[in-house]
């Protein structure tokens, strides 16, 4: 079984989470921020999530406040921004550390598993990774990296 099973988070209303939930779907995982100037991602994930989430595909947003503290809220300013603002209805997470000795133990294992190209740490919000179906990092994709650029790899995963 995939490490990436092994892992369980705090989802936003507080309830713990096992990634081993997610088994057999194309999982992106992202660390995202309210306030960030990449938060409009928001859309373009949803819009991804309602187009592949019948075919198997899941998002999960990870709240981070360590770029800029750009996540400066609490689950509810956190749920609010992504529900009202952007019409969020894919998994959201407790707010979590995703480099240094802090780091959620499923973004240890992610900037392992897909390191980037300046090495392994996340550089900033909305950095993406793509897990198969057999829970293994397939790809890491920048921040910049818009939600729609990402369709043909998810494609491929989902109808390998």
């Amino acid at each position: 079984m995939s490490p990436f099973y092994s892992f369980s988070a705090e989802s936003l209303t507080g309830q713990p989470v096992p990634m081993a939930d997610y088994q057999g779907k194309v999982v992106l995982v992202v660390n995202t921020a309210s306030q960030c100037g990449f938060t409009p991602q928001y859309a373009g994930l949803e819009k991804l999530y309602q187009t592949y989430k019948d075919q198997g595909l899941v998002i999960l947003g990870f709240p981070c406040n360590q770029f800029g503290g750009q996540e400066p809220g609490d689950a509810a300013e956190i749920a609010q921004t992504c529900q009202l603002n952007y019409g969020v209805t894919f998994p959201m997470f407790a707010k979590v550390d995703v480099n240094g000795s802090e780091a959620h133990p499923l973004f240890q294992w992610l900037t392992d598993a897909a390191p980037g190209m300046l090495g392994n740490a996340i550089k900033w919000n909305f950095t993406k990774f793509l897990i198969g179906r057999d829970g293994k990092a397939i790809k890491r994709f920048a921040p910049i990296t818009k939600p729609e650029a990402l369709a043909d790899s998810i494609r491929a995963q989902l109808n390998p």
